[in-house]
C-alpha cells in the first residue's frame, strides 16, 4: 500500500463543482511511501526503458528536493484492453539543458493502474527506467485491462509520487456503445491567453480529447503578439534544439489548466506545423534561411514531441521520421482515421501564401502521402462503424477569403491539394462510408461548414466539417451577433462562424452526432466563463448540419 500526503500543485484552481468531485484527486499531488513488495503487471514499455540499467548509475541518483512530478501525468491512445500513461520527471522545469534540472543518472519509476483512485483495487503494476537519452519520460503501454472501463494511474519515484489520472479503455470492438463524450481543440499560444479552455473541457469531463494540432509554439518571446496583448512570455530563443523544445513543451506543461485536462481523460494527439516551425512542409521549412539546419530541426522537435506526449511507441521517431497517422475504434459506433499533413505533403505551390497560381491544380500533388493515402482508403473500405471521424489539422472544404471575385484561397490547406482532396472524398464514397465527419484546427475560428461536390452548388453536401477555434492563439478574438462568416458570399457552405477562443464539444450515438461550439469571453484574464455560442446536429445519414440553437457573445 501507497501511503498519501499531499502537496497543491496548481496554486489557481477554483472548487469543484459536486458533479465532478473525483476532480479533487487530480488536482493534488501526492506523495507515497512503498511499504514493501515488487509490483508486477501486464505492460509494454518503451526502447531505452528495457535498456539494461547501470544500477550503480541508480544508486549514485540522489534524492529529491522537490517533487519531481512538475510537469503532470497524461495518457492518450486508449485501446480496448489498455492505453498509455505517461510522465516526464523535471525538478526544474525551464533548466537550460532541457533536462529539466534532473541528475545524469538512470531512475527507476513504479507505476499503477487501479479500478478506483485510492487505489485499493489496483488492476495493474510494474516498474519502467528512464534517463537524459529519454529526456526523463516515461511512457508506459498498459494492457491486460477490459474494455470500456474507467481506471485510475500513478507514478512513484524514490519518496514522490505523482499526481493521480484518470482515463479509460475502449470499448469492445464489437459492441454499440450507447454514446461518446468526445471533445477537440487545438492552438495554443502561451504568450496569447490562458489556458482556461481546457480547464473548461476538464469539468465537461470527456471520455475521449482530440488535440489536431500546434499544442505549442516555436516563436522567441514577443515574436507575434496577440490582438488583445500578450499576457505571458515564452522563455529561451525560438526552439531549434533538441533542449529548446524540450524546454519549451516543460513550460507549456506546468500550466495547471493543462495537467487537469490531461489527467482528466485519454488523449489522441497529431502534430501540425508549429510543434516544428511555422508551415513546414516534409523536409521544406517556410524560410531559405532554415534550409541548412531544417532537417536537425525536425529530427529534434519531433523527437521531443514523442517524449512529452502519450504515444505509442510505434510513434518513437527514427531520424526525420515519425509515424503519426493511426486509427482508433470506439467499439462500432465511431471510428477515428488520425491523420499527418505535414511529413509527406508536397511543398506549398505559389509562395505558400493566400493566393492560387495554377500549379496547385497539379493531380500528382498530395497532403497526405502516397503511402498515407493508400492506408486511409483500406481504412474507409474496411470500417463498418456508423461514424468516420478524420483528425487532422488543416481545413478541408474550400475557403476563399477574398472580398473580391477572384479567388483566394490558402496552399497551405487542403486548397492547395485539391487532388489530394478529390481522391480522398472518392475513396470514402467508393467505400461506401456511411457518414463521414471532417474534425479540423488551425485557423483560430469555429466554423460549421460542409464538405461539397460542386462548390457553386450549396446543396451537393458530402460531408460536414467541423472546425475548432484556438484555445488562446490570436487572444481574445471577436464575435458576429449573426454567426455570419465574413466572407459568406464566396463561402455558403459555411454555415457558422466566431472568431472568440475555445474548443469543441460533441455527443456521439447511433442517430446522430451534436457539436457545441464552445466560447470563452476572453483569454487575456484567467478563469473566465465558457457558454455555448452554437449547436449543429448531424443525423444519421443526413451529411448536413443543422443548427439547433445559438448564443450570440453581446446576448450574455
Amino acid at each position: 500500500m501507497w501511503r498519501r500526503t499531499s502537496r497543491d500543485l496548481h496554486a489557481r484552481d477554483t472548487a469543484p463543482s459536486p458533479a465532478t468531485g473525483w476532480l479533487r484527486a487530480v488536482r493534488t499531488s501526492r506523495r507515497i511511501l512503498l511499504k514493501g513488495g515488487v509490483l508486477t503487471g501486464a505492460a509494454t514499455l518503451a526502447p531505452g526503458s528495457l535498456t539494461p540499467v547501470d544500477l550503480r548509475s541508480t544508486a549514485a541518483a540522489t534524492p529529491f528536493r522537490d517533487t519531481p512530478f512538475s510537469l503532470g501525468v497524461a495518457s492518450g491512445d486508449p485501446l480496448p484492453d489498455g492505453f498509455v500513461i505517461w510522465t516526464r520527471l523535471a525538478v526544474q522545469p525551464l533548466a537550460d539543458d532541457g533536462l529539466g534540472g534532473v541528475s545524469p543518472h538512470s531512475r527507476e519509476i513504479r507505476w499503477q493502474v487501479a479500478r478506483d483512485e485510492r487505489f485499493r483495487y489496483v488492476e495493474a503494476s510494474g516498474r519502467a527506467w528512464t534517463g537524459p537519452a529519454e529526456g526523463h519520460s516515461v511512457h508506459v503501454e498498459v494492457h491486460g485491462l477490459r474494455p470500456g472501463r474507467e481506471y485510475f494511474y500513478r507514478f512513484r519515484t524514490d519518496r514522490e509520487v505523482s499526481p493521480v489520472g484518470r482515463t479509460r479503455t475502449a470499448p469492445d470492438p464489437a459492441s454499440y456503445p450507447s454514446s461518446l463524450a468526445m471533445s477537440f481543440a487545438s492552438c495554443a499560444q502561451l504568450e496569447h491567453g490562458w489556458f482556461t479552455a481546457y480547464r473548461r473541457m476538464a469539468e465537461d469531463e470527456p471520455e475521449l480529447v482530440l488535440h489536431l494540432g500546434d499544442y505549442l509554439y516555436e516563436y522567441s518571446p514577443g515574436t507575434v503578439p496577440a490582438d488583445s496583448g500578450n499576457v505571458r512570455a515564452h522563455e529561451g530563443p525560438e526552439t531549434a534544439s533538441l533542449a529548446d523544445y524540450r524546454r519549451r513543451h516543460a513550460q507549456y506543461k506546468t500550466d495547471p489548466d493543462l495537467q487537469l485536462l490531461h489527467a482528466t481523460a485519454p488523449w489522441v494527439v497529431v502534430f501540425d506545423d508549429h510543434e516544428v516551425c511555422d508551415n513546414w512542409a516534409d523536409e521544406v521549412p517556410r524560410t531559405a534561411a532554415s534550409v541548412p539546419y531544417f532537417r536537425d530541426r525536425r529530427a529534434a522537435a519531433l523527437r521531443a514531441y514523442y517524449e512529452n506526449m502519450p504515444l505509442r511507441r510505434s510513434a518513437i521517431p527514427r531520424g526525420l521520421e515519425m509515424v503519426a497517422h493511426r486509427r482508433l475504434a470506439w467499439g462500432r459506433l465511431a471510428t477515428f482515421h488520425m491523420l499527418d499533413t505535414r511529413q509527406h505533403r508536397d511543398d506549398q505551390s505559389c509562395g505558400d501564401g493566400m493566393g492560387s497560381c495554377g500549379a496547385e491544380q497539379d493531380a500528382a500533388r498530395s497532403i497526405l502521402g502516397e503511402s498515407q493515402e493508400s492506408w486511409l482508403a483500406e481504412g474507409f473500405a474496411a470500417s463498418t462503424a456508423t461514424w468516420d471521424f478524420l483528425g487532422q489539422q488543416v481545413p478541408f472544404a474550400r475557403m476563399d477569403t477574398s472580398p473580391t471575385p477572384d479567388e483566394r484561397l490558402s496552399m497551405d490547406s487542403w486548397d492547395g491539394y485539391p487532388a489530394c482532396r478529390d481522391r480522398v472524398v472518392r475513396a470514402w464514397q467508393d467505400a461506401g462510408v456511411r457518414n463521414p465527419v471532417v474534425l479540423t484546427g488551425d485557423v483560430h475560428d469555429h466554423l460549421a461548414s460542409e464538405v461539397l461536390s460542386d462548390w457553386e452548388d450549396p446543396s451537393s453536401v458530402l460531408a460536414p466539417e467541423l472546425v475548432c477555434t484556438s484555445i488562446t492563439s490570436g487572444g481574445d478574438g471577436h464575435d458576429s451577433d449573426d454567426g455570419r462568416y465574413r466572407w459568406a458570399e464566396q463561402n455558403p457552405h459555411i454555415r457558422f462562424w466566431t472568431d472568440l477562443r475555445g474548443y469543441v464539444r460533441t455527443r456521439v450515438t447511433p442517430d446522430s452526432v451534436t457539436a457545441d461550439f464552445r466560447c470563452l469571453t476572453g483569454v487575456s484574464r484567467p478563469d473566465q466563463p465558457a457558454f455555448t455560442r452554437a449547436s449543429y446536429v448531424i443525423a444519421d445519414g443526413d451529411h448536413a448540419l443543422h443548427q439547433v440553437s445559438a448564443t450570440p457573445l453581446s446576448s450574455l
